[in-house]
C-alpha cells in the first residue's frame, strides 16, 4: 500500500523513534511544524491503514508502527521495480548509475562492497 508524503513522514518519525505522542511526532518535523490536529488526524489514517497502532494512557496515545521500516522500503523498491523497469533489477541498476554518473570504477567498487555484504549475511 502506498503511502501518501505526509503519511510517510510521520512513519519516518515513529520509525526513528520506536513510539511516540503527537507532541513529540509533530516537535520532530522542521519549522513551519504541521499543525497538532493535522499529525493526530494523519495518525488516525495510518492506524486505519493499519500501519499504526496506538496504546492509550487515559486520554494519552502512544504511537507505534506495526509495519516494519524495512518491509516499506522494500515493497516500494520492489513496486517501483515492478513499474517503471519492467520488473527487471539490471534496468533499475542502470537507470541509477546513469542518473548518478557513476564510472566503471565506481560500479566494480559497489560489486565488491555487494559481494561483502552477501558473504557477511551468510
Amino acid at each position: 500500500m502506498q503511502l501518501t508524503k505526509a503519511e510517510e513522514q510521520i512513519m519516518q518519525h515513529l520509525w526513528e523513534m520506536g513510539e511516540g505522542i503527537v507532541r513529540d511526532i509533530r516537535d520532530r518535523f522542521e519549522e513551519p511544524k504541521p499543525a497538532r490536529n493535522t499529525v493526530s488526524t494523519v495518525l488516525r489514517v495510518l492506524e486505519k491503514k493499519e500501519f499504526v497502532a496506538h496504546k492509550s494512557y487515559g486520554n494519552l496515545h502512544v504511537y507505534y508502527p506495526l509495519i516494519a521500516k524495512e518491509e516499506y522500503s522494500k515493497s516500494q523498491l520492489f513496486g517501483l521495480m515492478k513499474d517503471y523497469f519492467n520488473n527487471s533489477f539490471p534496468a533499475l541498476a542502470t537507470f541509477f548509475a546513469k542518473e548518478k554518473d557513476l564510472s566503471i570504477q565506481d560500479l566494480e567498487r559497489l560489486m565488491e562492497e555487494t559481494k561483502q555484504q552477501l558473504s557477511n549475511d551468510k
